[in-house]
Order: C-alpha cells, then sequence, then structure tokens
C-alpha cells in the first residue's frame, strides 16, 4: 500500500523545497497530494504559479500518512497563520505520522507546538528560534521518530530523498538516487 502525502503550498512558497519534494516522492510512487490554501494558483517566493490538485477546506487529515510543510518567505508565515495546518501537524504528531518541515518551516511547526524538546534543524536565520524549545543540530537533514526537518532549498534533494527512505524504503531511495544521478553530502 502506497502512503499518502499531503504538501500545503501557501503563498510565496519555496519553489525548489516544494516541487523537488513532490517530484521525487511522486518518482517513488508515494501519493502526494498538492492543497493550496485557497482556490486557484498559488505563486511561490520566485515568481513560478502552481496549480494545486485540491484546497485545504476539502481534505482530511486522517486521509494521510504524513504532511510536508516547505520554507519559503512569505510563505512560511503563511502557513503558520492557517489554523488548519497547525492542528493539522498537531493531529499528525500526535498519533504518530510523519510531520516533514524545510528552510524557514520548523517554525510552523514551534508555533503547532510540534518541536519542543525533539532534535531538528531550520534555515540558519531559525536557529535560536529552534534552540529556544528543541535540541538544534547542523545537519542537514534530522530525522527524530515521525519528525523529520531540513535547512534550505540545497538540501532539498537530500530531505526528499530522505522521506522516500522513510516511506518506501532504503532500497526505492537507492533507486531514486541513482535515476536522477543526485550526490548528496557525505557520497
Amino acid at each position: 500500500m502506497s502512503m499518502r502525502i499531503l504538501v500545503p503550498l501557501a503563498e510565496g512558497f519555496e519553489e525548489i523545497e516544494a516541487i523537488n519534494v513532490i517530484d521525487i516522492l511522486r518518482r517513488a510512487d508515494i501519493e502526494v497530494v498538492i492543497a493550496g490554501l485557497k482556490d486557484g494558483l498559488v505563486e511561490g517566493a520566485h515568481s513560478v504559479r502552481v496549480m494545486p490538485d485540491t484546497t485545504m477546506d476539502k481534505i482530511d487529515g486522517k486521509d494521510f500518512d504524513g504532511l510536508v510543510l516547505p520554507g519559503g518567505a512569505p510563505g512560511f508565515v503563511n502557513l503558520g497563520n492557517d489554523e488548519r495546518i497547525l492542528d493539522m501537524a498537531r493531529e499528525m504528531d500526535r498519533v504518530g505520522k510523519y510531520v516533514a518541515a524545510i528552510c524557514a518551516a520548523p517554525s510552523v511547526l514551534i508555533k503547532a507546538g510540534v518541536l519542543q524538546g525533539r532534535r531538528a534543524t531550520i534555515s540558519p536565520s531559525g536557529r535560536a528560534q529552534v534552540e529556544a524549545c528543541a535540541k538544534f543540530t547542523e545537519d542537514r537533514v534530522v530525522v527524530d521518530k515521525n519528525l523529520i526537518t531540513s535547512r534550505s532549498p540545497g538540501t532539498a534533494l537530500e530531505f526528499a530523498l530522505k522521506l522516500v527512505e522513510i516511506l518506501a524504503g532504503k532500497e526505492k531511495m537507492l533507486q531514486i538516487k541513482a535515476q536522477t544521478l543526485a550526490i548528496c553530502q557525505g557520497d
């Protein structure tokens, strides 16, 4: 049975982080649903427009195995100001589903109360925010049980491959890595 992952997009999302994760997960035969905070096209931080599959009003978090939050400014702020996102992150974490965030988006998880006492990373500008409530690490991708965090657009491919490994297994991750000629830090 394939995993089902929700990637919500807010105005100002980081295109590399969102599209890279969506693409790599779909290559691994993981179902990804892209949900806009509202109807219509969503414009990224660098003026790339994406048409989501649906909207947050039309989905139920219970139908998903995980949530992946892209960063980008002001995208992460818009995600953090949406109670549907905060509630979904809290509930998914509470029941042990996967909760992932990259770049500045771990700040959304702080706001939701999900990062407290956990190991996590964030974009360099958010370090003090994470250190105030969690065990910050400079690793490019950090896994703490069901919580996966990463640092920036430059770590998006490693983040996506780690998600594939967690969701579909190491063999599938290595297959996607080989198909894309991906090189990750430490290779």
